[in-house]
């Protein structure tokens, strides 16, 4: 039969995936590998998404999704973005088929086959896979353990070609914790400027910092359609746990409406309608769901760092999202992916190995935080010490 394309060939294993699904095997593991909220859905939200089905509401929305969640969205963004007292406009709000999607929507809006695009190392590995499915080609730029995995302007020039079209940015970050601080997300967005690029800003964790602020690079972007840069990505999978109800949004700059409506014809034309009043109901009703969650990785991070730090391992202290990012080089020799699935096998627990988010991430694992706490602490518990 004939082959498929040579950027679908080329796409490399997941190897979150791998792991957690070897894990899922392996009866009576703790799976500490995977970024899965645990609470229970508040039962507005699930009665929103099942009032839609009842009164058979279940026609094509607008492209860019009903205009009640699309105004939410704006009015969520506007308020936790740090943008000064600036209200974006709901027409800004393109409702999209979760974080994932919406990753792909911009990048199929500003990358062109050969174009290349800086992505963060140690980054989430969806930043990679969809630039290569676009034909474009990722560029790793480094976050250094003695930086505390923060970029620096310098080594981000230095990689800056003719071919550069898009600089990527994750704050609160997944895998690291880490969260860009208002001097530094200001420098990158006047970096953005000076060579001409647009910024993908990943944003999905950014109900959860903990005693640092959440800055958006759209802080410090302008609102003039040709001069603004900065699409945001954001998602309601984790700070309402609505991961399968796929529904998030991408903030765009001003002046691109007919564009974007044409090319979420072409993607997805619209996502479902029930998802999209159950998120309507996540973002104007009670917040409880989102004060609980906060305080449930917060108190995890803690524990969790207490164990690490009774076994003498490195790690980095997370201002943000629901991961810790964890030393082990100790223990993998060389080969942390491999070691991660000797750990599931020998002491049945699964953590997502760092090489699954760049090269910098060898010796190093990503533990998620949004599960039991008990279950939690018991799985560090069985990593060996550092001597």
């Amino acid at each position: 039969m004939p082959e498929l394309a040579a950027h679908a060939r080329d796409v490399p294993v997941n190897q979150i995936r791998e792991i957690t699904e070897a894990a899922w095997r392996t009866p009576g593991a703790i799976v500490l590998s995977i970024g899965e909220p645990g609470f229970p859905l508040p039962r507005h939200v699930l009665e929103a998404g099942m009032a839609c089905l009842d009164r058979d509401e279940t026609n094509y929305t607008p492209n860019a999704g009903i205009p009640a969640l699309r105004d939410a969205f704006a009015a969520r963004f506007s308020e936790r973005a740090g943008l000064d007292g600036r209200r974006i406009g709901a027409e800004r709000a393109y409702v999209v088929d979760g974080a994932q999607q919406g990753l792909h929507f911009a990048m199929s809006l500003l990358l062109s086959p050969g174009d290349e695009v800086l992505i963060p190392n140690p980054g989430y590995p969806t930043f990679a896979m969809t630039a290569r499915l676009l034909s474009a080609v990722p560029v790793g730029y480094p976050l250094y353990p003695d930086q505390d995995f923060q970029p620096r302007i310098q080594d981000l020039e230095e990689l800056i070609t003719v071919r550069t079209r898009v600089l990527i940015l994750n704050s609160p970050s997944n895998p690291l914790g880490a969260v860009l601080g208002e001097d530094l997300t200001r420098q990158l967005v006047d970096l953005a400027r000076r060579h001409d690029l647009w910024i993908i800003s990943d944003e999905c964790y950014e109900a959860f910092t903990y005693d640092v602020p959440h800055v958006s690079p759209a802080r410090f972007d302008s609102d003039v359609p040709g001069e603004a840069r900065v699409f945001t990505s954001l998602t309601l999978s984790k700070t309402y746990g609505l991961t399968g109800l796929r529904i998030g949004a991408l903030i765009c700059p001003p002046g691109l409406e007919r564009t974007m409506n044409n090319v979420m014809e072409a993607i997805v034309s619209c996502v479902a309608s029930p998802s999209q009043y159950a998120a309507l109901a996540a973002l104007t009703g009670p917040q409880d769901y989102v004060r609980d969650a906060h305080a449930h990785y917060r108190a995890n991070r803690d524990a969790a760092s207490a164990v690490l730090a009774a076994k003498g391992i490195r790690y980095l202290g997370a201002q943000g999202a629901f991961y810790l990012w964890a030393d082990v080089s100790h223990a993998s020799g060389g080969d942390v992916r491999a070691w991660t699935h000797t750990f599931l096998a020998d002491s049945g627990v699964a953590l997502a190995p760092g090489t699954a988010f760049g090269s910098i991430g060898e010796g190093w694992v990503r533990i998620a935080l949004c599960g039991d706490r008990p279950q939690l602490v018991e799985g560090l518990g069985r990593l060996p010490e550092r001597n």
